[in-house]
């Protein structure tokens, strides 16, 4: 009954204002399905050719007039996933409506129950980040952990729940997937450290988290760290981490206070001196194969530099993809995997997938009106 009557509605909805919607097309310009990628349309753009009244929000519709899920960001942007193949063109309308809640791809939040766990994820991945109550048990840590996904369900807070509560440890596949990465002392799957006198700078955890956006598309928050002391000097640090639905990479914007000019590296730990690297020939990304547990196999850890690695190199027990950190300037990079039972059938394929993601980043989906 419900559907029936939301339909009725929405066409209704659409008589009153179609005439006043905002027609465009979106493009994608590449030889490979983009079927997940999020079109972004700056809020000022649209409000120049559409006001909205009191009680009105912003809705998408696509060429059959259907509804479908868009969200306004904190940073005034329009989102919506087109699901565009190699090449294609789709129409889309956008124009006033009513305010509709949609079923959330993404999500991230503090875990105070579990030491101050930050926890995210979308619908293929999750990760989390370890809190300061954390460092009087296991010390500190300020890494990256990643729990093997293999559903499109929002997993987490259930499985943070049956951990907690003695149900069912979420250290072991209850057909959902499961955490079994180990961080410790590290920089875990892609976190960022000073990299000076060949030395990787670790900070310690978090010590606080701000949520700017949580879905139904994309999450965005920060991370604010203590000041990290490179050589006996003291800098700030932050993290601002996003994650899109349909992404298997996480967007991080890492920011240092260096009054000069720095040497960073994002890495992927590594476990035996026989762990599998692969780097990108234009050395846009690196992929590491994690060896073979006990209770998972088939993972590949991804980096992506959008403006290029400088080196890579294993050293301080890591896969480092170096950059250099300039005062001021933010490094903007991507840390991701893929798993062979969801999705990714080995290493290669997750590569194609990594070297696709790149070529997004230079070609964005094009967008007329």
């Amino acid at each position: 009954m419900k559907k029936i009557i939301y339909a009725v509605c929405a066409a209704v909805l659409l008589t009153a204002c179609s005439s006043e919607a905002q027609r465009l097309t979106v493009t994608n310009p590449c030889d490979f399905d983009r079927l997940t990628d999020l079109v972004e349309i700056p809020l000022a753009d649209i409000q120049s050719k559409r006001t909205l009244k009191k009680g009105q929000v912003y809705e998408v519709r696509n060429s059959r007039h259907e509804i479908i899920p868009s969200q306004v960001t904190s940073d005034a942007k329009l989102l919506f996933q087109a699901g565009l193949k190699a090449r294609e063109t789709a129409t889309f309308t956008i124009g006033a409506g009513r305010p509709q809640t949609f079923e959330p791809k993404t999500t991230g939040w503090l875990v105070k129950e579990r030491f101050d766990d930050f926890a995210w994820e979308n619908d293929r991945v999750a990760y989390r980040i370890y809190g300061q109550a954390l460092i009087a048990k296991d010390g500190p840590s300020n890494g990256i952990d990643i729990w093997y996904k293999r559903t499109p369900e929002l997993f987490m807070n259930q499985r943070y729940e049956d951990e907690l509560n003695g149900v069912a440890s979420y250290h072991n596949d209850n057909g959902q997937g499961l955490d079994n990465f180990d961080v410790k002392r590290t920089l875990g799957a892609g976190a960022m450290a000073p990299y000076v006198g060949g030395d990787l700078w670790l900070n310690e955890n978090f010590v606080s988290s701000e949520v700017f956006d949580n879905g139904p598309l994309r999450t965005t928050f920060r991370l604010i760290y203590k000041d990290i002391e490179v050589e006996g000097k003291h800098f700030s640090e932050s993290r601002t981490i996003s994650i899109d639905a349909g992404s298997q990479l996480s967007k991080v914007i890492q920011e240092y206070g260096f009054t000069e000019p720095t040497t960073v590296a994002a890495g992927i730990v590594m476990r035996t001196a026989d762990d599998v690297l692969f780097v990108d020939t234009n050395k846009y990304f690196i992929e590491k194969v994690e060896p073979k547990t006990t209770k998972v196999d088939g993972i590949y850890i991804g980096l992506v530099f959008p403006q290029g690695i400088e080196s890579v190199e294993t050293a301080c027990g890591h896969a480092l993809a170096t950059t250099t950190s300039q005062p001021g300037q933010p490094v903007v990079y991507y840390t991701g995997y893929g798993w062979s039972q969801f999705g990714f059938a080995d290493a290669t394929a997750f590569q194609t997938y990594l070297g696709n993601f790149v070529e997004s980043l230079k070609h964005p989906l094009i967008i007329s009106y």
